[in-house]
C-alpha cells in the first residue's frame, strides 16, 4: 500500500476499504442492516448470510448460548431459532460483532507491529461496548444493544486502516511510535492520510448504513442524550484503562462523570466496572476472539496499582421513610389498576432502599414450572445476578421449591455450609449469599409465577426480623397489586 497524494481523503480510504479490502465484511454488514424490522420475513435472510461460514455460525450460536444472552433457556442450535429466543435485533447484532471481529483477526498480512496496534485498539474496542452496555443496565435490551454495536464501531475506520496492513502503515505506526504528543500524531494521521480516523469511520458508518446512533455519538460526542453519553464516557474508560501510563486524575474524572450519568455513588461505578470487565473477558473467548483478552487489562488490577481506595459495597442501611413511601405506592396501585412491571418496579425500590439491602430481583418461573430466571434485578452485581441467577426446581426439597409450593416467604439464614442440601440452585448456588437470603412467591391471585429476591451478599451482613417481615410487607402488597393489575 503506497500513499498516492492525489488520492488521499476520506471518500479514497472509504472505497478503498469497503470495495478492496475488506469487501466481505462490508457486505455482510450492508446485508444485516438492511433486513427489514419483520422478525419474521427477515430470519431466512438472517440464516443464508452466515450458513455458508462453519465457523461463523458457531460463533454466533456459542454466544447465544453464553451467559451473557442465554438466561438459562435451553441451548439453541441454530441462528434461527437463537432469532425467536434471543430476538431478531440481538441476534442480528451478535452476527455484525462476530463477522467484524472475525474479519479484522484473521489477516495475517499484517507486520507484527501494526497487528499488536490493531489488536490493542479492537480490545480496547470490544471492553467500551460492553462497559457502554453496562452503563444502560436498566434500559430496553434493544436500546442496549443498539449502543453496544455503536461504541464498538466507534474506531472502525482506525481499526480498519490497521487491517490493511503495508508499507503506509507500518511507516505511520513507527512515527507514531516516536511521538508522545497526542496533538502531533492527529496532526501526522491527517498529513498521511488526508483526513483523520474519526472522519474515516464517519465515511464507512454512512456508506455501510451502520445506523444514526453511531453517527451522532461521532459528530457530537458531547451530546446529553443518555445513549450518545454513554458510547463517549464508554470510549473514553476504556481507553484510559488501556493505557500503561495511565493519567489518574484523567480517569477519575471519567469514573465521576459515568457516576453522576447513573446517580449512584463513584464507589458503586467502579465495582460495576470491575464486574463489567470479567464479563467482557468471558464474552471475547465466547466470540472466538482469545487473543484480545491480554489486550483489555484487568480493572481490578488497575485500580490496584493507581493505589486509590478499593471499591466498597455501599452499606444501605433500613430507610423507614422510603419505606413507607414506596408502601405508599403500592396501596395506591391496589387502588388504582396499574402496569405490572411498575408495581414490580416500585416494590424492588422499596426493598433496595427501604429495607437497605445490596441486592435484590424478581425471578419468573419458565413456562414449563422448571426453573427461576431473572428478570429485573437491583444493585450490586446486578450484571452478574442477570446472568447467573438461574435456579434449578428439580428438588422439591429445595428452599425456591418450598417457598413455591408452599406459597410462603423463606429466610434462608445461612448458606450454602448449613442449608446447601436443600438448595438445589444450578451455577447459582455459588452466587447466593453467604449470610443468608430472603425470597416470597409472586403471586397473581392463587397462581405462583415467580418469587421475589434479596440479600446483603456484597456487605456480609445478616439480616433481622424486622428486615424479613419488610420484605415480606412488600411482597405481599405487590401481589395484591399484581391481581388487581391483572384482573
Amino acid at each position: 500500500m503506497t500513499a498516492n497524494p492525489s488520492h488521499k481523503g476520506v471518500e479514497y480510504w472509504t472505497k478503498r476499504i469497503s470495495e478492496q479490502e475488506m469487501p466481505a465484511l462490508c457486505s455482510t454488514v450492508r446485508d444485516l442492516e438492511k433486513l427489514a424490522k419483520d422478525d419474521v420475513s427477515s430470519l431466512s435472510l438472517l440464516g443464508r448470510s452466515v450458513m455458508h461460514d462453519n465457523a461463523l455460525t458457531s460463533r454466533i450460536l456459542r454466544v447465544a448460548n453464553s451467559a451473557t444472552y442465554n438466561k438459562g433457556i435451553n441451548q439453541v442450535s441454530t441462528v434461527s431459532r437463537a432469532a425467536v429466543v434471543l430476538g431478531f435485533d440481538t441476534i442480528r447484532n451478535i452476527c455484525l460483532t462476530a463477522r467484524l471481529l472475525s474479519s479484522l483477526l484473521e489477516n495475517h498480512n499484517l507486520s507484527d507491529n501494526v497487528f499488536q496496534r490493531l489488536l490493542k485498539l479492537m480490545g480496547q474496542s470490544f471492553h467500551a461496548a460492553m462497559i457502554a452496555r453496562m452503563m444502560l443496565n436498566e434500559r430496553d435490551e434493544s436500546l442496549r444493544e443498539e449502543v453496544f454495536i455503536a461504541t464498538l464501531l466507534y474506531r472502525i475506520g482506525e481499526s480498519a486502516f490497521w487491517s490493511m496492513g503495508g508499507d503506509l502503515a507500518d511507516a505511520l505506526d513507527a512515527k507514531l511510535l516516536n511521538t508522545e504528543n497526542s496533538v502531533e500524531q492527529l496532526n501526522l494521521i491527517r498529513s498521511e492520510l488526508g483526513t483523520s480516523f474519526n472522519q474515516l469511520t464517519q465515511g464507512i458508518a454512512r456508506s455501510w448504513g451502520l445506523g444514526d446512533t453511531l453517527l451522532k455519538a461521532l459528530n457530537n460526542p458531547d451530546e446529553r442524550m443518555p445513549e450518545i453519553r454513554c458510547i463517549f464516557l464508554a470510549d473514553k474508560l476504556a481507553e484510559s484503562i488501556a493505557q500503561p501510563d495511565l493519567d489518574p486524575q484523567g480517569f477519575q474524572k471519567r469514573l465521576q462523570q459515568a457516576a453522576d450519568m447513573l446517580d449512584i455513588k463513584v464507589e458503586e461505578f467502579n465495582q460495576r466496572l470491575i464486574r463489567c470487565n470479567q464479563v467482557t473477558h468471558k464474552l471475547a473467548i465466547d466470540y472466538g476472539a482469545k487473543a484480545l483478552v491480554d489486550y483489555i487489562p484487568n480493572t481490578e488490577k488497575v485500580f490496584e496499582k493507581l493505589d486509590a481506595p478499593q471499591p466498597e459495597a455501599m452499606l444501605r442501611e433500613a430507610n423507614l421513610t422510603v419505606q413507607l413511601n414506596k408502601l405508599r405506592e403500592l396501596t395506591g396501585f391496589a387502588i388504582n389498576k396499574t402496569d405490572f412491571n411498575q408495581v414490580m418496579q416500585t416494590a424492588l425500590e422499596g426493598v433496595f432502599s427501604g429495607v437497605g439491602v445490596d441486592r435484590c430481583g424478581v425471578l419468573l418461573l419458565t413456562p414449563n414450572r422448571k426453573m427461576l430466571q431473572p428478570r429485573v434485578v437491583m444493585g450490586d452485581d446486578a450484571e452478574t445476578m442477570k446472568t447467573t441467577f438461574v435456579i434449578e426446581l428439580t428438588d422439591h426439597q429445595s428452599i425456591f421449591a418450598q417457598c413455591i409450593e408452599q406459597k410462603k416467604p423463606q429466610w434462608v439464614h445461612q448458606t450454602p455450609t448449613s442449608e446447601s442440601s436443600k438448595l438445589t440452585a444450578s451455577n447459582a448456588v455459588e452466587h447466593l449469599s453467604r449470610e443468608g437470603f430472603l425470597i416470597a412467591p409472586l403471586m397473581v391471585n392463587t397462581k405462583v409465577l415467580g418469587v421475589f429476591y434479596a440479600d446483603r451478599h456484597a456487605s456480609f451482613r445478616k439480616f433481622e426480623q424486622v428486615d424479613f417481615d419488610a420484605f415480606t410487607h412488600f411482597s405481599q402488597l405487590a401481589n395484591i397489586c399484581f391481581s388487581v393489575s391483572m384482573t
